[in-house]
């Protein structure tokens, strides 16, 4: 609340009652972000609160310790019903910051604080592009440098970043791997490559079918296996992929584990990773060299050489539509027969994850994205004019995704797909 004080780096600063509400509740790297970052925020001395549906992640949430609020999952989104939930809570609670995770809930915690000069909003979009119709006020936090100035330059408000932060010290070398290996039947020998994500259309599957093309025409000369770590709507399509490469290895050349709640053993587990965003990075703090996954085409292997890409456009990447197969089968080829390349390229990667993807260092950036946030001055007529365009904006949003439902044609992560 706005009245207690607490010892933060040497001087008094306010103690801050925040609640922090993802967007899902589904495993997923946005929603886990918000969940560890949130538990981060609350052990710098803060009170933190998560507002969420129900779903696997609450696991996560309890194990953190952290209070939890409802909302229903089959609420529309945005919800005015939600919005004064929220705007309840402040109230009773004396909240000072309602962070939404993703444009829904972020529109829902501005209208919460609309016209409350005590309560400030922050929104953080992981996605690969940002709703053009967010209040251009709202304090937005995005995942990649090149998407901040993208974003920044449209926007009134501020736009900061925090690259998607990995708990270093859960996330390292040496967890056991053992019950894993036995539950999955994955015998020593091969040389194991890991993906660990959401089988889904949008921005992964294009990469996984390659990524099982390739290990199938390999698996065929070469002891090298693929464990796909992840369930999700796409599931069949992966599955027959799967058993195609295998006939055309003559072995079990590409494993599906489905999703795990805990995928610390399939990281730990792995020789090369294939991935990207939050668990490109989830797999440096396990100190595993990393071949990053886009679409269009787009493998590349991080080195000292290529991180200056990933620091700016994120770890992910977009392909000229031509050569994926050709370029990932080039990558692992190297990587098959070079242990030592790849031991040392894993030492690389552990190393650039502690010293700048921390966790703990990632939340006193947000720490002080909050201070900004109730320190900045505020207008209440501009405000509320924001909010209405930002209406009309949602409503527009909403026509067109109806259409494209009845054409077809619509995306299920909706700022996630190719040129959205």
């Amino acid at each position: 609340m706005l009245n207690s004080l607490t010892r933060i780096g040497g001087m008094d600063a306010q103690r801050l009652n925040i609640l922090v509400y993802p967007h899902a509740m589904e495993l997923g790297g946005s929603q886990l972000n918000a969940i560890e970052l949130a538990a981060a925020v609350r052990d710098l001395g803060h009170e933190v609160t998560i507002v969420s549906e129900d779903g696997p992640l609450l696991r996560r949430v309890a194990e953190l310790g952290l209070p939890r609020l409802g909302v229903p999952a089959d609420r529309r989104r945005p919800s005015g019903t939600v919005s004064r939930y929220l705007r309840r809570l402040v109230a009773e609670r004396g909240v000072d910051i309602v962070h939404g995770y993703e444009w829904p809930p972020g529109i829902e915690a501005n209208a919460a604080v609309l016209g409350n000069p005590r309560a400030a909003a922050v929104c953080t979009v992981m996605s690969m592009s940002v709703a053009p119709f967010l209040p251009g006020s709202l304090p937005l936090v995005v995942g990649t440098e090149e998407i901040r100035e993208r974003a920044a330059a449209g926007r009134r408000g501020p736009t900061y970043l925090i690259e998607p932060p990995v708990d270093v010290d859960a996330n390292a070398p040496g967890h056991p791997v053992e019950d894993f290996r036995a539950a999955h039947d994955l015998e020593p020998g091969p040389v194991d490559l890991v993906v660990v994500c959401r089988l889904v259309p949008e921005l992964k599957l294009e990469g996984i079918l390659t990524a099982i093309d390739v290990v199938g025409a390999l698996g065929a000369e070469t002891p090298v296996r693929l464990i796909v770590v992840g369930d999700g709507d796409a599931r069949s399509t992966v599955e027959e992929r799967a058993a195609k490469a295998n006939a055309r290895a003559g072995r079990r050349a590409v494993v599906l584990t489905g999703a795990l709640f805990d995928p610390r053993p399939a990281y730990a587990a792995a020789d090369v990773m294939l991935g990207m965003g939050g668990s490109a990075l989830r797999a440096l703090a396990f100190g595993k060299p990393l071949v990053v996954q886009g679409e269009r085409g787009f493998w590349e292997l991080l080195t000292p050489s290529t991180v200056d890409t990933f620091l700016k456009q994120g770890w992910y990447g977009l392909g000229d539509g031509t050569g994926g197969e050709e370029r990932l089968t080039a990558i692992l080829s190297g990587l098959l027969r070079d242990p030592d390349r790849r031991r040392s390229l894993g030492e690389y990667g552990r190393t650039l994850a502690v010293e700048r993807f921390s966790l703990q260092r990632a939340a006193t950036v947000q720490e002080k994205i909050y201070r900004d946030a109730l320190a900045r001055p505020r207008s209440r007529g501009r405000d509320t004019g924001e909010a209405a365009r930002s209406a009309v904006g949602v409503f527009s949003h909403k026509l067109r995704r109806r259409y494209e439902g009845l054409r077809g044609t619509r995306a299920r992560d909706d700022f996630n797909a190719i040129g959205k």
